[in-house]
C-alpha cells in the first residue's frame, strides 16, 4: 500500500536558483521550518493524547525534527549566519491549514495529511538542493534530510490509516496534493524552503 502520493507539480528551477544564490538566507528559513515541524508534531501529542497508537511515532518525529534544527543551527554557526530575530509566518503552511475542515475528527485527518504533503514537498526540495550543492558536507546533509522528509511523509499517512477508512484517507490526500500544487505555484520565489 502506498503511504503517500507524489506532489502535483515540481518545484520551479527559479526557486532552486534563488536558494543557491542566497544560501545563508535559506539556512535561516530552513532552521525556522525545522523548529516549526518539531512543534507541529508535538502539537498532535498535546491535542490528541488519546491517540495512543501514534504517540510514540509523533514524539520520535518531533525529536528528529529538533535534531535537524540543531544540525542546521550548527551549519549556520560555521558560516557565521545569525538566527533570525523572529519566526516569520509561513504562508505556504497557513494556506494549507485554511483548507482543513473544522470538526475535531475531520481536522485531525486533514492536519495529518497536510503534514504528509508538507514533508513530501520538503523531500523534493532537499533532493534538488543536494543535487545542486558542490560542498560534500552540505550535499551529504541535504541528502540525509531528503530521505528523512520522505519517511515523514509516509509516517503521517500511516497514522491517518490507524483511524480512518483507506478510501477517505486517499481521497483527502489527493485533495491536499492538488491544493498544495496550487499553493506552491502562487508563492513568491525566494531563498526559503516554501
Amino acid at each position: 500500500m502506498k503511504l503517500n502520493l507524489d506532489i502535483a507539480c515540481p518545484s520551479k528551477p527559479e526557486w532552486l536558483a534563488a536558494v543557491m544564490n542566497d544560501f545563508d538566507s535559506f539556512l535561516q528559513d530552513h532552521a525556522d521550518c525545522e523548529r516549526k515541524a518539531s512543534a507541529m508534531a508535538m502539537s498532535f501529542v498535546a491535542k490528541y493524547p488519546d491517540r495512543k497508537e501514534i504517540l510514540k511515532e509523533l514524539i520520535e518525529t518531533a525529536i528528529e525534527e529538533l535534531e535537524h534544527f540543531q544540525q542546521v543551527f550548527q551549519l549556520m554557526e560555521k558560516r557565521s549566519v545569525q538566527m533570525p530575530g523572529s519566526m516569520g509566518k509561513d504562508h505556504y503552511v497557513a494556506d494549507l491549514i485554511k483548507a482543513c475542515r473544522s470538526s475535531r475528527e475531520e481536522r485531525f485527518l486533514d492536519r495529518l495529511l497536510v503534514a504528509s504533503v508538507v514533508e513530501t514537498r520538503g523531500a523534493e526540495r532537499f533532493r534538488l538542493i543536494a543535487e545542486a550543492l558542490e560542498d560534500p558536507e552540505l550535499k551529504g546533509f541535504y541528502k540525509m534530510l531528503w530521505t528523512s522528509e520522505a519517511k515523514h511523509g509516509h509516517i503521517f499517512v500511516k497514522m491517518a490509516l490507524h483511524y480512518f477508512d483507506e478510501k477517505e484517507v486517499y481521497e483527502r490526500l489527493e485533495y491536499f496534493v492538488k491544493t498544495e500544487g496550487e499553493v506552491i505555484n502562487k508563492l513568491e520565489i525566494k531563498a526559503a524552503l516554501h
